[in-house]
């Protein structure tokens, strides 16, 4: 023999034990449910994270086994991430604003033996739970609640539970390729569908996430997860501050603009990451309070497209550079990041302005592909549009209790999106293939159609979807938010005006106080075309 080189297994307990060993003083912020903020540290975070994992060996969990999450971001449910994850078990992150039978449905589905709940969520699964068939324990995220005792009877405490454990616990040997943790998608009709991380995936995208052209997370950072915890892990941050530790600052449950505020000063933020109708709010807050926001630097703003109004208004007024980014709950979740090249530098910032609208750039690690509705493979030219396929090492590749592939015959993940793809790589999402409106043969975007919307300084927020139309199938209707109770249908649709083709503009434009949103802060589209969906066709 040669010479050989080490072999250890990329798992999630290695990047807990990294944090609590070589970073272990740095801080965890959490905002508790109960409004206070509360400080810890990598290394308690990951003693309690040991513990955790040896009193759900006591409690008779094995490895294999589901244990769900109904809860905000916080420092247990961290620590849930690493104990739950390292222990061999897989963690179940549920979005605890689905509907009831939606809940039910994904925690049977995903045969849960355990579900930690924050307190907030308590009353609801009082009532849900003599229908979650699976469940052997139900763990309330903090210390003795008599009240919660009550609310559900044989609830166990997680303070109590680590507490009764010893600091000896040792992370297992584990296969990188068991599974470790579960989402279930958001945006499907029908039952979600679960998408099953491993350790490998997870350690993968963590390290190929966060190259320098990625979300480039230092020891030096404080980056705050305003990204639900229950949204695709929100989106490997926990794993990748740990796997540098960097300060990590977890919001709790309220996500409103002047409660960010308040803790990107008080804990001097340097990047955070959640979707745009926060940063929407952030915005308004600045305003308001006059804040500078003088030590954030950085945004990450994905999950839906970014509005480009808020690209200059951030980098011009705060000094704050907004990367786009994209991906899906089958995709890790990252995808894409928007970076410039170093050829872009002597660019003008208008220039620059205009790359940066864009999705951006896949890291190494995944595949992009553009192929029309037959599969053939179409140019990367940056003007034709196709349907987007992915493939690399933390996409899916069947789906959770499937036994089908979810991927095409030469093994593609097909997004759902439509996009261009220029041959740098950058890719930029036209629309979501179910979004896209067809007018009388020809495409029209509704993510171009609601970008200017929300750059008239008259509008909150806007959603564009199709509408139901006699003569030309489907025509675009916009449903609008005012910032300012003057604005007209008229003076909007002008607005339009020079921007897009004439035959691109509006038919109409319908007012309303507040979009339906999901629990990831998107605009429930489906929602809108029942609503609005035959408008044209009632007038």
């Amino acid at each position: 023999m040669l010479g050989k080189m080490m072999h250890k297994p990329l798992t999630i307990s290695s990047l807990i034990e990294h944090a609590g060993r070589y970073h272990s003083d740095t801080t965890v912020t959490s905002v508790e449910t109960t409004g206070e903020v509360v400080h810890s540290s990598w290394r308690e975070v990951e003693s309690n994270a040991r513990k955790l994992a040896a009193g759900l060996a006591r409690l008779g969990v094995a490895q294999g086994e589901r244990c769900g999450t109904i809860a905000w971001n916080n420092r247990r449910h961290l620590e849930i991430y690493f104990g739950v994850s390292g222990a061999g078990m897989i963690c179940h992150t549920i979005n605890p604003r689905l509907k009831p039978e939606q809940l039910i449905y994904i925690i049977n589905h995903a045969d849960d033996q355990v579900l930690f709940i924050d307190a907030t969520f308590v009353a609801a699964v009082g009532q849900l739970k003599e229908h979650l068939t699976t469940l052997k324990h139900i763990v309330l995220m903090g210390p003795r609640d008599e009240a919660a005792a009550k609310t559900v009877p044989g609830i166990l405490f997680y303070d109590e539970l680590i507490a009764a454990e010893g600091d000896d616990y040792s992370w297992p040997d584990l296969d990188e390729n068991m599974p470790s943790s579960l989402c279930y998608t958001s945006g499907t009709t029908g039952n979600p569908k679960g998408v099953q991380y491993t350790h490998r995936t997870t350690v993968l995208h963590s390290l190929g996430g966060n190259q320098p052209d990625g979300l480039a997370i230092s020891a030096r950072d404080t980056v705050m997860a305003v990204v639900p915890m229950f949204h695709v892990n929100a989106w490997g941050v926990p794993y990748i501050a740990a796997a540098v530790g960097a300060k990590l600052v977890l919001p709790g449950q309220n996500l409103d603009g002047e409660s960010l505020v308040r803790l990107i000063d008080g804990e001097k933020v340097t990047l955070a990451l959640g979707v745009p109708t926060i940063w929407m709010g952030l915005l308004q807050a600045l305003e308001k309070t006059g804040s500078k926001a003088e030590s954030l630097t950085r945004t990450v703003v994905g999950g839906s497209a970014l509005p480009t109004v808020m690209i200059p208004a951030f980098r011009d007024k705060y000094g704050v550079e907004l990367i786009h980014a994209w991906g899906m709950t089958e995709t890790s979740p990252l995808g894409t990041l928007n970076h410039l090249l170093q050829k872009h530098q002597d660019l003008s910032e208008t220039e620059k302005g205009a790359i940066r609208e864009g999705q951006g750039r896949p890291p190494y690690g995944v595949e992009l592909r553009l192929v029309d509705e037959a599969g053939n493979l179409l140019p990367t030219d940056g003007k034709t549009q196709g349907e987007l396929q992915i493939r690399g090492h933390w996409i899916v590749d069947t789906y959770f209790g499937q036994d089908s592939s979810a991927l095409t015959m030469d093994g593609w993940f097909d997004t759902g999106d439509v996009a261009t793809i220029d041959s740098d790589g950058y890719m930029i999402i036209r629309d979501r293939s179910k979004d896209i409106i067809k007018s009388g043969g020809e495409w029209i975007s509704t993510v171009e159609l609601e970008d200017i919307a929300m750059s008239h300084p008259k509008v909150v927020q806007a959603a564009a979807i199709a509408a139901q139309h006699p003569k030309w199938d489907e025509r675009p209707v916009l449903v609008a938010i005012k910032a300012d109770e003057s604005l007209t249908e008229a003076e909007l649709l002008a607005y339009y005006e020079g921007r897009v083709a004439s035959w691109q503009i509006p038919d109409r434009v319908v007012f309303v106080g507040e979009l339906p949103l999901g629990g990831t802060g998107k605009v429930l589209k489906n929602k809108l075309r029942e609503t609005y969906g035959t408008l044209l066709l009632d007038s």
